[in-house]
């Protein structure tokens, strides 16, 4: 594998950058200087945060798109960049390594710590899988057994709030674990595993794959029921790569949020689906009824749905299932959009939501709890998806619905712990 030279980044991608402190409150006014990663004096853009700790997205150069598209190139298809933030009051953080992709935009969330912090000060992002060397995973059975003595196993397939993740291999005792909300967790590994300027079937068939392994863990108590004290690891020998501070694709943030409470079922079968995967090109697993990446972006150009891609790996009685429940969230979906007309209950409870979080993101304006989705509620909400990188339609729908919950959820443990 090559390395990208300065002279080759010919396209462009964007970065915005979301600076917030240890209690997720958003940090305004911080100062984020960008530059090549190895090269850390020359400073290429010096951007400050906005109120709700937001930056402006920056226009960066990046390699050809067609090196993230062609299976047989060697060369390094993203930039790498570095980030020095700083603000009053809190450690500043290096972050290197962040990975740009032709015309594709990316978040990279920083936290900052008060001094006093014994989380990691700087943050140093290892290479993509795709580009990188990793251990290849260690095949498993696809569904685990369920009526061993003393074996705990989930009731019912639920999305979890939280997935705690070891740094590390299983047995890594000096690895940390780290809680990491659910969506977020499938973000970064999904970035961490294949390229954001994929076809989007392609995208989503992987993170259906991303998703059903890891409810698996989570449904099974497979590493808890070893003794262990996590949900998962990060190791590519065992699990999937979850790269700690990593950048978040927009493409493939949105697609999580439109999809994160499904999941691969065979009939007859509860659990879901352990459904491992690899690369195609460094390491071949076809022979084992796997998925491979490159296979799959290859099914994705020839027009192929993302159901369609799975099948072609993994057999044709593959199909989607939804989890009864998601953890941690005030109420679930009604079933329908909100938008302007709709009245009742549920819209007053977005308002009440919208009103919560407008107290620690205030760009977002407060509304009249009325029950009633007016204009002034369809602002709030299209400001709201401004701010947290959905489409701005101003409707409440599935992600949005879900978007709010989570953010909610947040903002209030944060007025508990003040």
């Amino acid at each position: 594998m090559l390395k990208t030279q300065q002279s080759d980044l010919t396209d462009r991608g964007q970065l915005t950058v979301n600076v917030t402190n240890n209690l997720n409150i958003p940090i305004q006014n911080a100062t984020i200087s960008i530059s090549y990663s190895g090269i850390p004096d020359n400073i290429l853009e010096q951007i400050v945060t906005e109120r709700q700790g937001f930056s402006p997205s920056v226009e960066l150069n990046a390699p050809p798109i067609e090196l993230s598209l062609d299976e047989s190139n060697i060369i390094q298809p993203y930039a790498e960049y570095s980030i020095y933030v700083e603000a009053p009051g809190y450690e500043p953080k290096d972050i290197s390594g962040i990975e740009i992709l032709s015309d594709t935009a990316s978040m990279q969330p920083v936290t900052l710590n008060p001094p006093t912090s014994s989380l990691p000060s700087d943050i140093v992002i290892p290479a993509h899988t795709l580009y990188g060397d990793y251990p290849s995973k260690i095949p498993e059975a696809e569904i685990k057994p369920v009526n061993e003595s003393g074996e705990i196993v989930l009731s019912r397939v639920v999305v979890p709030e939280t997935i705690v993740v070891h740094d590390g291999a299983p047995s890594d005792s000096t690895a940390r674990n780290y809680y990491v909300s659910y969506t977020d967790y499938i973000k970064n590994v999904a970035s961490s595993e294949i390229y954001a300027t994929w076809p989007e079937s392609t995208i989503t068939a992987n993170i259906l794959a991303i998703m059903s392994f890891t409810l698996n863990r989570v449904y099974t108590e497979w590493y808890r029921n070893k003794g262990y004290d996590f949900t998962i690891t990060s190791s590519t020998a065992y699990d999937h790569k979850w790269i700690y501070g990593r950048n978040i694709f927009d493409s493939i943030s949105r697609i999580v949020d439109e999809i994160f409470d499904q999941y691969l079922a065979r009939p007859g079968v509860k659990q879901p689906i352990l459904t491992q995967y690899c690369d195609g090109r460094q390491v071949q697993c076809l022979n084992r009824g796997w998925m491979t990446q490159w296979g799959s972006k290859a099914l994705g150009d020839q027009g192929y749905s993302a159901i369609e891609i799975l099948r072609s790996f993994y057999g044709n009685d593959m199909y989607i299932n939804v989890a009864e429940a998601v953890s941690g969230i005030p109420a679930s979906w009604p079933g329908y959009d909100l938008t302007i007309g709709v009245t009742g209950e549920k819209v007053q409870q977005i308002q009440e939501q919208l009103n919560a979080i407008a107290k620690a993101y205030p760009a977002i304006p407060t509304v009249t709890v009325d029950g009633i989705y007016g204009p002034a509620t369809a602002a709030s909400v299209k400001k709201f998806q401004n701010v947290f990188g959905l489409p701005t339609s101003g409707v409440v729908d599935y992600p949005t619905w879900y978007k709010i919950q989570e953010i909610y959820v947040a903002v209030t443990r944060i007025a508990e712990l003040r």
